[in-house]
Formats: C-alpha cells, sequence, structure tokens
C-alpha cells in the first residue's frame, strides 16, 4: 500500500498546462500530511490542500487517516468510511512525482520507488471529502489501490505472499473522464499501469521534516 510519495512539482504542473498551485507543501509525504489534490468544480480544475488520509464525516479526530490513506477498489461501497464520498462521485487525482513501497530482499524490507521514466508527473486515483470538526474544516483524501497480483512490476512489493497491491493511475489522458464521473461504478479505471512506461529503483529512506515546503522549486519561479 502507497504510505509516501512525492507530490508534483511546479515545474511539472507547468509542463502538463496545469493550473497553478496557490500554497506550499511538503516535498515529501506521509499519511496525515498536506498534501495537493486536484478536482474539478464548475470553475474547472482546481487545486486543495488536503489531508492525506481520507476523514469521513462521522470522525471526531484525524487519528483514523492513519488507516485510511488507501481505499480498495474492490470495498468502496461496504466500508463506512468511504462510501459517502463514492457515492457523492467526489472523485479527484493526487499527483506525484514518485511513489515508495516496501520490496523484500532476502526477507529484509527495502524502500523502492516507481516513478516514469520521462520524468513526468503522474495522476493517482482518490476520493475526496470535506467534514467539519469541532469547527475547523478539514478537507482529505484516499489514494485508490487495485489487486496488482499479476502486475510485472507491483507484485515484486509488499510482504512475502499472495497479497499484491497498486495505487490507480488514471491516464493524462482519461483524467476529465475521471474527474467528472458521476458513477459509483469506477472499473474502466482499474487497470494497472503500462510497465514500459515506469521504473523502479531502489531509494532509501531520508529524515524529512512535516513542515518541509517545496521552497527550492517555488524560489525559482
Amino acid at each position: 500500500m502507497c504510505a509516501n510519495y512525492k507530490p508534483i512539482t511546479l515545474q511539472q504542473i507547468a509542463e502538463l498546462g496545469l493550473p497553478e498551485i496557490p500554497f506550499a507543501y511538503p516535498e515529501e509525504v506521509f499519511p496525515l500530511f498536506l498534501t495537493p489534490l486536484l478536482f474539478e468544480s464548475e470553475q474547472g480544475l482546481e487545486w486543495r490542500l488536503v489531508n492525506f488520509g481520507l476523514v469521513p464525516k462521522w470522525a471526531t479526530d484525524l487519528d483514523i487517516a492513519k488507516r485510511t490513506y488507501n481505499a480498495r477498489n474492490e470495498t468502496l461501497h461496504e466500508k463506512r468510511s468511504f462510501h459517502e464520498a463514492l457515492e457523492k462521485f467526489k472523485f479527484g487525482v493526487i499527483p506525484v512525482t514518485e511513489f515508495y513501497e516496501a520490496k523484500y530482499v532476502r526477507g529484509k524490507a527495502q524502500r523502492w520507488g516507481v516513478r516514469r521514466k520521462d520524468g513526468k508527473a503522474f495522476y493517482i486515483a482518490a476520493l475526496y471529502e470535506i467534514t467539519k470538526i469541532q469547527d475547523q474544516v478539514i478537507r482529505s483524501a484516499t489514494m485508490l489501490t487495485m489487486n496488482a497480483i499479476d502486475h510485472e512490476m507491483m507484485k515484486e512489493f509488499h510482504e512475502p505472499g499472495d497479497v499484491k497491491r497498486s495505487v490507480i493511475i488514471i491516464p493524462d489522458y482519461r483524467l476529465l473522464e475521471w474527474l467528472s464521473l458521476k458513477s459509483v461504478d469506477i472499473q474502466t479505471f482499474v487497470q494497472g499501469f503500462p510497465v514500459n512506461e515506469f521504473e523502479c529503483f531502489y531509494c532509501p529512506k531520508t529524515k524529512l521534516s512535516k513542515d518541509s515546503p517545496q521552497l527550492n522549486i517555488f524560489d525559482s519561479l
């Protein structure tokens, strides 16, 4: 399951022709960190800074986000945490530069990254929610996942066994179709990403501050 990734950079946003992003955000994200989410409103494509880990309307604190940063597409209808967002078609994407997974080498977990070979950002399918906790507005999101037992690249990650998962990546040409979807049936989007366009690499974990924004990119523009 994806619990750690690097969000899209401002340079990549410009390259993709997306709206300018109006806020700073961490260079690397873990559950409970804030992260950029792209969605479609009546005004067109918009950014929101959201909590990584969906906080449903019935939650009384943010702790639930430690368990809701990924959501299996197979059980969205059954899970109380995600059901309402699905029924209201709250589809978004979390654009990323790369994401990280555990790969077991000689029985020991190693941190590996997955990214596009061409260096472009890509879109991970997400559900988002807006709620209030003690009069504070909380915007949050979860990444959608799929079975990856037959995926050439993603089957190599996670603990040894027959449970393998992958985030669902929305192709560029289907972005608007996904964001404007008015159906709870998302199965046509549940497809493994093309391995020939991606690469994986060994990437030991580094220490990063939760409050470390992308100042290097902001300063360059």
